[in-house]
């Protein structure tokens, strides 16, 4: 316990330098800059910026999160997917709200990411599932996620079976596969400041009279 705290007190953040960002050099929309932190992350070399952490709640109210994948980001929205049956699928059925938030340490930057939850149509879908390599494909077929697993031989079973039906069939759906874009209302960039000073800026969209136009508002650290 002593070695955990030790260790745990002693980390530090952003051994780095940390770039400069001046808020009112932002663009109107949220989406540009999410693009150009991005770009700049990937070349900063941070190791998988595509990967944020999904909020989601189910009908009773109680929060689960997750790591997912990426898939886009365009007018609509930021994109992921998943199987419809799984934990995550559910929650969305029943409560389609979600936040997402990005963490990129090498540049001390954060985005994070509110709104409304919608499914994109199947032909979206079967298109995401087969822009992606073969293992992907495998994992789909392979199913049933979020379900409670037996043993790790029905796992290797399973994933076998699928690999070789992907491998034969690279055309094959999977049904219950489904491409989900997060409608932002909001959209939040996060600087860090070696001082603590950070950087907060917040894209809101009110959506009141149908307006849906930006706000852009400073927030303390």
């Amino acid at each position: 316990m002593s070695d955990f705290h030790e260790v745990l007190r002693g980390l530090r953040v952003w051994d780095t330098e940390l770039p400069a960002f001046d808020p009112a050099t932002a663009p109107g929309d949220p989406l540009p800059l999410f693009r150009a932190w991005f770009l700049d992350a990937v070349a900063a070399g941070q190791a998988e910026p595509h990967t944020p952490s999904l909020a989601t709640a189910g009908a009773d109210g109680r929060p689960d999160v997750r790591t997912v994948m990426l898939h886009d980001a365009d007018d609509r929205g930021w994109h992921f997917a998943s199987h419809a049956t799984s934990a995550k699928g559910r929650q969305l059925a029943a409560r389609p709200e979600a936040a997402l938030g990005f963490y990129w340490p090498v540049r001390g930057r954060q985005v994070r990411v509110r709104g409304r939850v919608v499914t994109a149509s199947r032909a979206e879908a079967y298109a995401d599932l087969h822009a992606r390599t073969t293992g992907a494909l495998a994992a789909a077929l392979t199913g049933r996620q979020s379900e409670v697993l037996d043993s790790p031989a029905t796992l290797a079973g399973a994933s076998e079976a699928a690999w070789a039906r992907a491998g034969a069939e690279p055309d094959a759906d999977v049904p219950t596969w489904t491409l989900y874009v997060v409608e932002p209302d909001e959209v939040e960039f996060f600087q860090g400041d070696a001082r603590r000073r950070h950087v907060r800026l917040r894209y809101r969209r009110p959506r009141e009279d149908g307006d849906t136009s930006w706000v852009r508002e400073l927030l303390w650290p």
